[in-house]
């Protein structure tokens, strides 16, 4: 991971399950805890794959 890209980091956040993005803004600490390891989770597995998009139903886009 020698440059983050921005745009890749947010749609990987977006395309994350919808309870990590819900439960990192939970009451109750474990729950954050939890969300923020899965969402951390995707990002660590995106920056693995190279380019390709993490969502089958999403087209890989040259730009």
């Amino acid at each position: 991971m020698d440059n983050i890209d921005t745009a890749r980091v947010a749609e990987t956040i977006l395309s994350a399950p919808g309870w990590a993005r819900v439960g990192i803004t939970a009451p109750t600490s474990h729950i954050r805890v939890e969300a923020a390891f899965e969402l951390a989770r995707a990002i660590v597995e995106s920056a693995r794959a190279g380019a390709e998009p993490t969502s089958p139903d999403q087209l890989g886009l040259s730009l």
